[in-house]
């Protein structure tokens, strides 16, 4: 067996900045416990040299986009050797880079592939230059180099793949170069491809005119496309399905929303997890060391958590909260305390995850708050996304506004070196989208790695993870519910947790070991690995 995982995007770590958000950060998790796991596989991606952004706030509350050149010399080899694909009816050539992840006990290559090299046009060098920055023209090409030039690439790097894992829509051209590899025969196709989508909405799923289609793809694709992706456009997923052996969604409810989405296809799922040795802070993981020695090989010893002392979880987690609040303090002079359940808000910046339903009645907040909360705000807005700006734009606001009657505050340029540092310190992780748009989420997932408690709506994970009060909360569980409902229930919930943070010291430390105990053994990517291991790759 040797699988090869293609994705648009791959968060490995801070530093290499080809990831923008949840799907590049699951693809790098997934590729660290490959590795941990010894499980033979390989990735395949884009190599950014403008990546995704770096965010600045200006002083009127907007997000600002800087854009600075990569330079992957100090992370990753170059390979001597390129492969070449007919894009819009000439040669395209893509040179690849070599970056090995270092596991526990293997490794796994991945493979970066670049058209910035000066045997290109200045138009095709361009190509890899930026995530999600372009067009649909540029989407398209991006899209033909990491799916037909990836595939060619491994032909000649990773020869003997037995499984190609599409993760998303965005790699499916790699079928086309199959398909022409085995003659047109579509059967050898699907036996050779799996797909994982991640969007439980119809606008997230690519879809190419076919005037595009031909003049960028030509002869890659077969005569019989329109039966395969669609009549009327391209769509990249309804071609993974048609040419894939097993189909699978992120968590039990996108797997239910997708396969309603998609009838006719037999769409399963496998609930996503983080690599829990990325994302556990320096004090839990000494914590779990001294109490579970284990728990880095086999994560699901955790369910053990409630043999760790009180005291010696409530220390890891103030000293974790500590470097949270120094960090906080320094960037934004906010001067808040380790002393205050601490609420933290932090993903991308999009309308339907709705950051700023907590603002929903100011009043009420303002009086439940006031010398109890603190609360973080964090997120990139797509920088074509304008109501996801002015989300941004709205939280640095009201933080600025009502300063004397709320300690709140918006930490710039949310990464994953920052990401991790939330998740480790904060006391509750709150996620407020609406329901059933978030296929899965893993940012709450690293909380409870970290001692931390989940407030959340009743979606993705979440449903299969909360029980209410016991581990965390849950916010409503009516996919009808208005704006103005689902602030209340929050409003409800918050209530709840202020009242035990304050008055119930004890049930709180109960609450955490419960987040640890009942959440970490399931949602981690060793499980999940050797879920797809069972289900899709053997």
């Amino acid at each position: 067996m040797k699988v090869a995982y293609f994705s648009m995007e791959i968060g490995l770590n801070e530093h290499i900045p080809t990831y923008s958000g949840g799907l590049g950060i699951l693809a790098g998790d997934h590729i660290k416990s490959a590795a941990d796991l010894e499980v033979p596989l390989v990735a395949v991606t884009l190599l950014y040299k403008r990546g995704y952004f770096i965010q600045t706030i200006n002083p009127l509350g907007q997000q600002e986009e800087i854009y600075p050149y990569f330079d992957p010399r100090a992370f990753m080899e170059p390979l001597p050797f390129k492969v070449t694909i007919k894009i819009d009816n000439h040669d395209v050539h893509i040179g690849v880079w070599k970056y090995n992840q270092i596991g526990i006990n293997g490794k796994v290559p991945v493979y970066f592939l670049d058209t910035d090299i000066p045997i290109n046009a200045p138009a095709d060098r361009l190509i890899t230059q930026f995530l999600y920055g372009g067009d649909q023209h540029t989407r398209i090409c991006q899209e033909a180099v990491l799916g037909i030039g990836g595939y060619l690439a491994l032909k000649k790097l990773e020869p003997g793949v037995t499984t190609f894992h599409m993760n998303e829509g965005h790699a499916v051209f790699l079928t086309l170069a199959l398909l022409k590899d085995l003659n047109g025969n579509e059967e050898k196709v699907r036996e050779k491809c799996v797909f994982t989508t991640h969007t439980p909405v119809p606008a997230g799923h690519d879809k190419f005119g076919y005037d595009l289609a031909y003049k960028i793809l030509g002869s890659h694709l077969p005569s019989n496309i329109r039966s395969l992706a669609g009549n009327d456009v391209l769509n990249t997923t309804v071609l993974a399905l048609n040419l894939s052996r097993a189909s699978n969604g992120v968590s039990e409810l996108h797997g239910e929303i997708s396969r309603q989405m998609f009838p006719g296809f037999d769409i399963g799922h496998v609930t996503n997890g983080v690599h829990h040795l990325s994302w556990t802070g320096p004090e839990f993981k000494a914590l779990f060391d001294a109490h579970i020695p284990d728990w880095r090989q086999q994560p699901q010893l955790l369910a053990d958590a409630d043999k760790i002392p009180d005291e010696a979880l409530k220390e890891a987690k103030l000293r974790a909260k500590k470097r949270l609040i120094s960090y906080v303090n320094s960037v934004t002079g906010a001067g808040f305390t380790h002393e205050l359940l601490t609420i933290s808000f932090a993903r991308r910046a999009a309308a339907y995850k709705r950051a700023t339903l907590i603002f929903t009645d100011l009043e009420y907040l303002f009086n439940l708050a006031f010398d109890r909360i603190q609360l973080i705000f964090a997120g990139k807005a797509h920088p074509q996304d304008q109501p996801g700006k002015q989300l941004i734009k709205e939280i640095v606001n009201t933080a600025e506004q009502y300063e004397k009657q709320v300690r709140l505050v918006f930490v710039p340029n949310y990464n994953i070196w920052l990401g991790a540092l939330l998740t480790q310190g904060t006391d509750v992780w709150l996620n407020t989208p609406r329901r059933p748009r978030e296929a899965s989420g893993t940012s709450g997932m690293k909380v409870c790695f970290n001692g931390g408690v989940n407030m959340s709506v009743l979606d993705g994970w979440w449903r299969e993870g909360c029980k209410n009060r016991v581990n965390g909360w849950a916010i409503g569980d009516d996919e009808d519910q208005s704006d103005e409902e689902a602030a209340f229930d929050l409003y409800q919930d918050l209530d709840d947790m202020v009242t035990t943070y304050y008055a119930n010291p004890r049930q709180w430390l109960s609450i955490m070991k419960r987040s640890i105990a009942d959440l970490t053994p399931v949602f981690n990517t060793h499980r999940m690995v050797m879920e797809y291991m069972r289900k899709y790759y053997i």
